[in-house]
């Protein structure tokens, strides 16, 4: 079988921490992830004209100007997978993020084993692929292609809300999932409800999953994480 190779743009201006993420990436992804390197908003948009990706790392602050206007100006034309990775954490940072089109968003200092496992779930999910036809995590498994769900090997009924919910958590698994990210993953940007819809999605998912429920820990002030155990 041939193998893949994704094109990936990484945008940061910061030369070690650039570095840190070419060779952790390059390394991790046994060359599979071709990455080309940019340190300002000039030479990102040269290499968007120049070659076609496969998914774009992107930092916020940059010399000549904001990650914000590269992300808008890719969205204007494309629908490739956008990760934001910056210093800026703030909730209103990752709301306008969110609502110009990125598909997630990595906080320095951030975990390069996290940003490894973000950048392959997304580059997967917009290729149509899976490396297996179920995702499972601990007791869960899921079939994002057939709609299936079992917990504990006993195949449960989710509404399609909470099918995404779940998905969405397994495909981050291990990692906090806010519940401003998950209203708009899930309901959409002009969702006019609240957080709480989110916490009693959470808690009906839970009841369905049985004893496999408790694999949903509450991350206080915070959201949700789902653990292997």
């Amino acid at each position: 079988m041939k193998d893949i190779n994704y094109q990936i743009l990484l945008v940061e201006d910061d030369h070690k921490i650039q570095e840190a993420i070419y060779d952790y990436l390059t390394v991790k992804s046994k060359g599979e992830f071709i990455i080309t390197r940019a340190i300002n908003v000039c030479q990102a948009e040269e290499a968007l004209y120049e070659k076609v990706f496969d998914l774009i790392l992107l930092d916020i602050m940059l010399p000549d100007g904001k990650g914000f206007s590269v992300c808008k100006t890719i969205r204007g034309k494309s629908e490739v997978p956008i990760i934001f990775t910056t210093a800026r954490g703030h909730e209103e940072d990752k709301l306008y993020g969110y609502g110009l089109g990125c598909d997630d968003y990595i906080v320095k200092p951030f975990s390069l084993a996290e940003l490894y496992a973000k950048t392959r779930a997304l580059l997967k999910r917009s290729k149509g692929m899976v490396l297996e036809d179920r995702i499972r995590v601990g007791d869960i498994s899921l079939s994002p292609r057939k709609m299936i769900v079992t917990s504990k090997d006993v195949e449960i009924t989710l509404a399609p809300k909470i099918h995404m919910l779940l998905e969405y958590l397994m495909v981050h698994k291990q990692s906090v999932v806010t519940r401003d990210e998950l209203l708009h993953r899930i309901w959409g940007y002009d969702f006019e409800g609240n957080e709480r819809v989110v916490d009693n999605h959470i808690k009906k998912l839970r009841k369905a999953l049985g004893s496999s429920g408790g694999q949903i820990k509450t991350i206080v002030t915070k959201g949700y994480r789902l653990d292997e155990t």
